[in-house]
């Protein structure tokens, strides 16, 4: 990366609640300790696996709304993150009930079926006053917006960057679409045993571990090579510099 490319990587993931503490704190509340728990106290001679299953899904519950209290809102990936993986624990529970009896295939497709919603959403978004790249890259948290309007009706390039917003809408659809087949082959290969077994939930903490480095990791480079291609095109449609694109980039780059 060039020092403007880590200046937007550093940027976007302040301002989506991605820094470096929130991440260690995330990955331990949301993967370490239920991964534990499932991998540790899941046999019968400790927990089981259901009470096992509903303690470990209790940690990432309960962090999550004292989250969610004590900011008054939350991030919606992370929400939605979170709501797929209670879901997951959820089918674990109903089956360890024996209330319903689901097959490895469909938590394979569960896995798969809500970032491929929002990939959708981000799309479809483009029919709507504010799509949702505004949510994701060009907002008032990352780029100088009104700075860069002004700029675009002086240059007379307002239809080229309304183009260019479109193509980084489907770069921010396709990190998701990534993500969804990720999450359904991660499944597929990972998930062997009967759910409500120790041993499948041996095999979610296994899931859980492996979703960073391969789901996480790979998204987020794209997503922030969408919001890396966006400030070059604007650069490029209004003649200005990094810094008077870029909120924070002067105080950064000065540092």
């Amino acid at each position: 990366m060039t020092l403007s490319e880590e200046q937007i990587a550093k940027k976007w993931a302040q301002e989506n609640d991605q820094s470096p503490w929130n991440l260690v704190l995330n990955i331990l509340i949301n993967i370490a300790i239920p991964s534990q728990i499932l991998s540790k106290m899941s046999s019968e001679d400790r927990l089981g696996p259901l009470l096992s299953l509903v303690v470990a899904l209790c940690i990432p519950l309960l962090y999550f709304l004292f989250d969610w209290v004590k900011k008054g809102k939350t991030n919606l990936i992370a929400a939605l993150g979170f709501v797929n993986t209670l879901l997951t624990g959820g089918l674990g529970v109903l089956n360890a009930l024996q209330i319903v009896r689901v097959e490895i295939i469909w938590f394979a497709v569960k896995e798969a079926i809500f970032p491929g919603l929002i990939g959708i959403a981000v799309i479809a978004s483009l029919k709507t006053k504010k799509p949702l790249v505004h949510a994701f890259l060009y907002n008032e948290k990352i780029i100088h917006v009104e700075k860069v309007k002004a700029a675009l009706l002086e240059k007379g390039t307002t239809a080229r960057f309304e183009a260019l917003l479109i193509q980084s809408t489907f770069i921010v659809a396709a990190s998701f679409f990534l993500s969804s087949f990720l999450n359904f082959m991660l499944a597929i290969i990972v998930l062997k045993s009967s759910p409500g077994s120790a041993e499948f939930n041996q095999e979610l903490s296994y899931m859980l571990w492996l979703s960073w480095p391969v789901i996480v990791v790979p998204s987020m480079i794209v997503l922030v090579g969408a919001l890396w291609r966006l400030i070059t095109g604007i650069k490029a449609l209004t003649g200005l510099d990094f810094e008077s694109v870029m909120k924070g980039a002067q105080k950064e780059s000065s540092t």
